[in-house]
């Protein structure tokens, strides 16, 4: 654990990541035209309503670092991860709703290589070690990724969010049957869901999955509105709305037979490269 990183070292076959949970600006706070707008896109509460994962002997890793100073999901080389789609960047400009962060035209080229090396990179080579640890008791390892987003933001996407959005970047990240063993049990919950649709899993997903491998990566955006009330508009005033531990519990039991699952599956699954 450092100032910004935590790491919490679990024995089960899976270790859940949280990237966009952090509310620190670190030392560019006073770049940013607004804090409030620079952490308004955050995942809220996210590594809360997990807060059974390490009890199930998941491992996690989080970084306090906020996704406005840099986003440790996007591909480093700064390629678009949606091309032809809105995004935000590798070091975000805008807002989800495209509003500028910073006063100025935001960092060059410099300061986003600054922040890769300074966050981004001990960000990845924890998840990295981590896995490479639970690999050397367990054959297979699951990997998932534990986001969340305001259930409607026209820039990104038409109407409202399913509740349940799993993603796999079309098949290739996780086997199968765990992916279709995850939207079952979304399914069964009655809420909605979909597999690989506007989300279809970041660079963390896209990056470590190889189920052939041994590491089969999963990602889940969460609509908020299953665990926390939405405004209509986020304001200073309404947003973030407090966590209710009590409100979040009907989805955090979904989520544990998730995470049970994805446990189940590594535990039981031998198909790996000789």
């Amino acid at each position: 654990m450092t100032d910004w990183l935590e790491i919490h070292r679990g024995h089960a076959p899976l270790l859940v990541a949280f990237p966009h949970t952090g509310m620190d600006l670190a030392d560019v706070e006073g770049e940013f035209r607004s804090p409030w707008l620079a952490r308004r896109d955050a995942d809220w509460w996210v590594d809360r309503l997990y807060g059974f994962a390490r009890d199930l002997g998941a491992t996690t890793v989080r970084t306090s670092i906020t996704r406005s100073v840099i986003d440790v999901n996007r591909d480093p080389s700064g390629a678009s991860l949606y091309p032809g789609q809105a995004t935000t960047e590798l070091c975000p400009t805008t807002t989800f709703d495209g509003e500028a962060l910073y006063v100025g035209e935001g960092p060059n080229e410099a300061e986003v290589m600054r922040r890769r090396e300074r966050w981004f990179a001990p960000y990845h080579a924890a998840i990295a070690e981590e896995l490479a640890r639970l690999r050397g008791t367990h054959v297979n390892v699951v990997l998932f990724d534990a986001h969340s987003i305001r259930s409607r933001i026209p820039r990104l996407f038409d109407g409202e969010l399913p509740q349940f959005n799993i993603g796999t970047n079309g098949g290739p990240t996780c086997d199968q049957a765990l992916a279709e063993a995850v939207a079952a049990i979304c399914a069964d919950s009655g809420c909605s869901h979909v597999l690989n649709g506007r989300f279809r899993g970041g660079w963390t997903t896209r990056h470590y999955g190889q189920p052939t491998k041994g590491i089969h990566a999963i990602q889940m955006e969460l609509a908020i509105r299953g665990y926390a009330d939405e405004p209509v508009e986020p304001t200073p005033a309404n947003w973030p709305t407090p966590y209710d531990a009590d409100r979040a519990a009907p989805l955090a039991a979904i989520l544990t037979e998730i995470l049970k699952t994805c446990i189940a599956f590594a535990q039981n699954d031998k198909t790996q490269e000789d």
